[in-house]
């Protein structure tokens, strides 16, 4: 430590190199932060999918309903613990850019198959008691500046409408992952208004009293239902979220493509920075050498310089990329959980410090290697 106001004033020798430098490393780090959140983001549901819920969809498309009378029949299969069932609604709040799902819920079952959403017992009982009452999510009422007992008007695209809803609940999440920008209202209110698929739902989700039941029973389902007008397929949770998550493509792959090409690139600059540094200052280290410090000392001092460089700039970099996520989502419900965890940061400053050694490595062996005459002849 008591080199490092000699590292300090090396690395201030070339202020605008050394910026630029530390500046690259930035400029990745960030892009490296928003990668890991984008990616966080679209496997969200994929990472919290209950290991023991199916969900149970119309074989032909999600977007095809199924019929009400369903739900008993699947009751009675042996391993189900409970039923509930959501319909999409879709409707538009002031600008159509003010997205938020809505869904047409199961009251009396809902509590039970999503136990991980949390709502007070008192508020609870004041949105099942109005029919025209909704719950929403923490993170949507918030958005809006919404609180319980505002009446919000939803007007609706597929079902047509403008809807009143009365704000009775807002709900919260026991996990910080969870989905907190829903909203719910009372699927018997919804069939009573609406002027088509009347008596169909969405979809159902079943709860199972073991995971290690969830393929047999969703054979179970789908063979009840085989040869009928509304044929069913259904799968874990998991499994339909990580569905979803595919469509947008391999959202892996491009990370790992895009953060490859970019530290790859850093390891180039830092390389050649460090490497003209050394060729700058020959002189110097011969002269250090000649008053008595060893080979391993100037060894780790220029490779000091090259991961203080990279420290410097990826801390900036992942503060930055943090500092930008803490606003919350910005696609307004497109990607709900838009969040830079810990863990992330602390991985994108190892992986900064792993570049630093790595680009400093072979200029500071070759300074190490330097011997005094040969410097000292070329000065």
């Amino acid at each position: 430590m008591k080199f490092f106001p000699l590292i300090l004033a090396n690395l201030f020798r070339k202020k605008l190199r050394t910026a630029l430098t530390i500046g690259s490393f930035a400029v990745a780090l960030f892009l490296f932060g928003l990668l890991v959140v984008v990616h966080g983001a679209f496997n969200q549901g994929v990472d919290l999918a209950g290991v023991d819920r199916l969900d149970v969809i119309n074989k032909v498309a999600i977007i095809q309903p199924l019929p009400m009378s369903y739900r008993d029949q699947i009751l009675r299969i042996p391993a189900v613990k409970a039923v509930t069932h959501d319909n999409w609604f879709g409707g538009i709040y002031q600008d159509e850019r003010n997205f938020f799902p809505q869904f047409a819920i199961d009251v009396e079952n809902q509590r039970q198959v999503f136990p991980e959403f949390v709502i007070p017992d008192d508020q609870w009982k004041a949105f099942v008691a109005d029919r025209e009452g909704a719950v929403v999510g923490a993170t949507t009422a918030k958005r809006f500046n919404w609180k319980v007992g505002d009446r919000v008007p939803i007007k609706g695209t597929i079902f047509q409408g403008t809807w009143e809803f009365n704000i009775r609940g807002i709900y919260t999440g026991s996990r910080d992952q969870d989905d907190l920008t829903q909203f719910w209202f009372h699927y018997d209110y919804f069939d009573e208004r609406r002027t088509i698929e009347k008596g169909l739902i969405g979809w159902y989700i079943v709860k199972l009293d073991d995971p290690d039941h969830a393929g047999s029973v969703a054979k179970t389902i789908d063979d009840t239902f085989a040869n009928s007008p509304y044929e069913t397929k259904t799968e874990t949770e998991k499994a339909l979220a990580t569905g979803f998550a595919k469509q947008f493509g391999n959202i892996s792959f491009l990370i790992l493509s895009i953060g490859g090409v970019v530290f790859f690139t850093l390891l180039l600059v830092t390389g050649n920075t460090m490497a003209i540094a050394v060729r700058e200052r020959i002189g110097e280290l011969a002269v250090l050498k000649a008053v008595g410090y060893t080979d391993r000392f100037v060894l780790f001092f220029v490779l000091g310089e090259s991961i203080l460089i990279a420290v410097i700039g990826g801390g900036v970099g992942i503060g930055l990329s943090k500092l930008f996520t803490m606003g919350g989502d910005p696609t307004h419900g497109f990607l709900p959980y838009f969040r830079l965890p810990g863990p992330a940061m602390i991985m994108g400053v190892a992986i900064s410090l792993a570049v630093g050694i790595l680009a400093g490595i072979l200029p500071a062996t070759t300074a190490m290697r330097l011997r005094v005459v040969d410097a000292l002849r070329r000065v």
